[in-house]
């Protein structure tokens, strides 16, 4: 059968797909607001789970799609006693698979919903399974709809089947079988439901109150008439999930009021047998969840007992992410429009799955990343910025007074966990993105007040950055650090920030750089924490100074002259002597002494400090880093050239022209143009050297480094990888999109348009990608999509495209609007435009390039919002003020901009 590809039906990017089984690796998401997250294979496998400790369906990992039996399932059974799985997940169907006789589907979904259809020729019927999970609810719902489409009545016995494995994704290999024992099953009226008495772990057992369950009714309100309660009872002796003898051999079940114990738990039932007229349907609904007692099952299932309900609460939670989707793309390709639909609404599912919890993600507990935290605001101060304010508050309680942050993030905003478990990693790129967030925040809301709320420091026993312990800490006095006195102390949040840069620029290696740590960025390179230094942070950082000095001039220049207090200690980084700089064992000294004096307690006495001086100190850091970097580590290859990224655990350089070969990594470059170490110039040869040896547009283009031909055991890990895959050469998207955002920021959208037009076309392209809309974290060294949704990509995708491409962003809480499209990305009409929030207004921003002008040859000749001419400024750009645009109140509106 011809290979089929998701095509998209309408503006919502809804798509639909023919024979989706026929395509490995393939899975949805679908979740709650409240916890539940499910995933749904095109046969409905996957599983389902609150969090690691909780999950309702057998955890799966992606090798599981295709080798697990046990997924979703509905049976029908016809009265000759032939057996199919509206699923396809039949052992007789699977059989016919990629034969004339294979059951014809189709797969159509939507933000948050899932339907899979099957017309299933040897008993004359065609299924329609609708998936979808509410918004405030830990309920996944499953709608089935059966039709029979031959011209003749037909009989048939319906079967619901959906193992329930219900307990730790641990006791998957540790004691799978003695936890099964735990189980105490009971069949009810309409389903099956399973609280295990205890949650098994020899650490510590604790008892159980969660009740996993499946519920199921007909539309006339019918329910099953018998129930096969365990896994047992359902497949049968010698039988399987995909020929149960329970549904081949019509097995009697038990009835309603039976229990079971000390068994896998299966929430299979028989519905009474249906006779259909010819085109005549019938519709069921399967509920499966988890609840913290039957009283709340039962309420659930009140709130879901009818088909009418099933529709209205369908239609409330398409319309609910529809809407928080506010962002739309209209250009020359309606293609890739509908897929920025999909990578606008990833960060949503970053927030709700974390970094766990999908197939590709079988890994971790659950939860986010410092990282994360950080980088998935991005993407809210663009869609839903309201509570982000107080969300970047709250995550700086998560920062150290050594300048390093928790590790272990618990759920909601500002919940950092101890680690008691000896001495954390340390990762060097950690205090880089806090700033980039606040900045953007600072300039979409205008909220530059942020910078002098307080928080407080997060505390346990980690100590001098990751170097020691403070054994004198107990969890008694809490996670927040504390002085002297054993008052909690709180610093503003850019004393926060400054603690974070300062300490991060003294704590270098033997080529004063940056101490590359536990890993940057890049978790891959763990294996250089003695010697390694990070060249592409350290730009990065210098980028962060240079910045934050601008930030506190701008504070400066509203109040000439003012002094901000900050802490005490921290006159020992700042220095009032000028300091040299170039003397490695003096900064490492100079850390240390602070480290030494906020080990165990802080003074909590401050000192004041003028804001213009501050700027200058931060200003002449950035200044020295910038020249020091360019001169110490720029490779010229004549036309071509780049920065080295790395040092490695032997103390030596990483990238350059070695016997094996280029050796050169993307990193580097993508911070050495964001923090604008390299100049115009570097940036050209850049380009032309990521052109040559990194640019593979067939499988997605950037690639994040060339092949080193070296199991560098010396730098990490990711050389142990096959070259092309992961952190190994892979085409890595958040590391791509980042190079494209430096691009644009430095003028240069041509290239920058390159690097994003290479990763949209390389995810649509499904003879290759073969991933649903959205863009993956990398592509494999054949082109295939990995590790789909769930991507710090996404948010950086979004942005670049909104901020930089587009060119609407805020400027101190103003509306800015400089374009850098290229002439291909105007429609026929020679018009581009985005639909976006600003100001709590809906605007819709609309240029018109009507010459086909390309990006560097047209300008802006005027704009106007309705009647209203809007003015430029010294630049050529368009600033509205944010009181204008607030007056246009929820109604918005449209500002038209003229390009010639």
């Amino acid at each position: 059968m011809a290979l089929q590809r998701p095509c998209f039906i309408d503006e919502d990017a809804s798509f639909v797909m023919e024979c989706p089984e026929e395509i490995s690796q393939l899975y949805f998401p679908l979740a709650s607001e409240t916890g539940l997250k499910s995933c749904v294979s095109p046969d409905l496998g996957g599983d389902a789970k609150l969090c690691q400790e909780t999950f309702l369906l057998e955890p799966v990992s992606v090798e599981n799609l295709h080798n697990n039996r046990s997924t979703r399932n509905f049976w029908m059974v016809d009265s000759d006693g032939v057996a199919v799985s509206l699923t396809g997940a039949s052992a007789m169907q699977q059989a016919t698979r990629f034969t004339p006789n294979q059951d014809s589907s189709r797969l159509t979904a939507g933000l948050m919903w899932h339907t899979l259809e099957r017309t299933v020729c040897s008993i004359g019927v065609h299924a329609k399974m609708t998936s979808f999970v509410p918004v405030q609810d830990n309920v996944e719902i499953l709608s089935v709809t059966v039709k029979n489409y031959t011209e003749k009545t037909r009989r048939y016995v319906p079967y619901a089947a959906i193992p329930l494995y219900g307990r730790s994704a641990d006791n998957l290999r540790d004691h799978r079988n003695v936890t099964s024992m735990l189980h105490r099953i009971h069949t009810t009226e309409h389903g099956v439901l399973v609280c295990p008495t205890m949650s098994f772990d020899e650490r510590g057992h604790r008892p159980n109150h969660k009740v996993y369950y499946v519920l199921g009714y007909q539309e006339n309100g019918q329910k099953p008439e018998a129930f096969y309660p365990t896994v047992e009872e359902f497949i049968g002796e010698g039988g399987t999930f995909t020929r149960p003898r329970a549904v081949c051999e019509a097995y009697l079940g038990v009835p309603a009021g039976t229990s079971r114990a000390g068994r896998e738990a299966m929430g299979a039932f028989r519905f009474p047998a249906i006779e259909l007229a010819p085109g005549e349907s019938c519709r069921f609904v399967l509920l499966l969840g988890v609840e913290d007692s039957s009283a709340d099952v039962d309420a659930i299932f009140t709130r879901y007992n009818s088909v009418a309900k099933i529709d209205q609460v369908l239609e409330q939670t398409k319309r609910y992410w529809k809407q928080k989707v506010n962002v739309a793309f209209s250009t020359n390709n309606a293609d890739r429009d509908r897929l920025m639909k999909w990578i606008c609404f990833q960060p949503y599912l970053r927030r709700l799955f974390g970094c766990s919890f999908l197939p590709h993600h079988d890994y971790g507990r659950g939860g986010r990343g410092w990282r994360d935290l950080w980088q998935d605001c991005l993407s809210l101060l663009l869609m839903e910025p309201g509570q982000v304010g107080q969300m970047i508050e709250a995550n700086y309680g998560g920062v150290r007074v050594d300048g390093t942050n928790a590790t272990i993030i618990g759920a909601g905003d500002g919940n950092f966990i101890a680690d008691r478990n000896g001495i954390a990693r340390v990762w060097m790129d950690h205090a880089l993105w806090p700033q980039m967030t606040t900045k953007l925040y600072i300039d979409q809301t205008g909220g530059s007040g942020i910078l002098e709320r307080v928080a407080p420091y997060f505390k346990d026993p980690q100590a001098m950055r990751g170097n020691g312990i403070d054994d004198t800490w107990t969890p008694d006095e809490g996670n927040w650090q504390r002085t002297a006195a054993g008052e909690i102390y709180q610093g503003t949040i850019l004393e926060h920030l400054l603690v974070e840069q300062l300490t991060a620029f003294y704590d270098v290696g033997e080529h004063n750089l940056y101490r590359l740590r536990g890993a940057d960025w890049n978790d891959a390179l763990d294996m250089a924490a003695e010697r390694g230094e990070s060249v592409a942070f350290t730009c990065a950082y210098a980028g962060n100074l240079r910045e934050l000095a601008e930030m506190i001039q701008t504070m400066d220049k509203a109040c000439p002259g003012r002094e901000i207090e900050l802490l005490e200690e921290l006159a020992i980084l700042l220095g009032g002597e000028k300091q040299d700089y170039d003397d490695i064992q003096s900064k490492q000294e100079r850390l240390k002494d602070y480290l030494d004096r906020c080990r165990f307690t802080v003074s909590g006495q401050r000192m004041r400090v003028k804001l213009s001086d501050l700027a200058e100190d931060l200003q002449r850091r950035a200044d020295w880093l910038t020249e020091h970097l360019r001169r110490q580590e720029w490779i010229d290859h004549g036309e071509e050239g780049w920065f080295n990224s790395y040092y490695d655990n032997d103390g030596q350089a990483v990238e350059g022209i070695f016997p094996s070969g280029v050796r050169m990594m993307l990193t580097g470059q993508v911070f050495a143009i964001m923090g604008k170490v390299a100049d115009d110039g570097q940036i050209k040869q850049i380009t032309r050297s990521a052109d040559h040896y990194l640019y593979r547009p067939e499988i997605g283009g950037y690639r994040l480094n060339t092949d080193f031909n070296e199991l560098k055991f010396n730098l990490g890990r990711m050389f142990g990888f096959a070259y092309g895959e992961k952190e190994n050469g892979a085409v890595f998207s958040h590391m791509a999109v980042m190079y494209a955002n430096a691009l644009y920021r430095r003028g240069f959208a041509k290239e920058g348009w390159k690097v994003l037009k290479a990763l949209a076309d390389a995810a649509l392209h499904f003879e290759s990608s073969r991933i649903y809309p959205g863009i993956p974290e990398y592509f494999s060294a054949d082109g295939r999509g990995m590790y789909n949704y769930l991507t710090g990509a996404a948010s950086w995708f979004m942005l670049t495209m909104i901020t930089q491409v587009f060119g609407v962003r805020g400027q101190e809480g103003n509306l800015l609007l400089e374009p850098r499209l290229t002439a291909e990305q105007f429609d026929q009409n020679g018009t581009a435009q985005v639909s976006l929030q600003f100001a709590g207004c809906p605007l819709t921003i609309r240029y018109h390039n009507a010459e086909g002008k390309e990006y560097g040859e047209y300008g802006i000749a005027s704009a106007c919002c309705g009647e209203q001419m809007l003015t430029q400024d010294m630049q050529g750009r368009i600033v509205v003020p944010r009181e204008q645009i607030e007056r246009l109140g929820a109604a918005g509106g449209v500002i038209d901009v003229k390009l010639v």
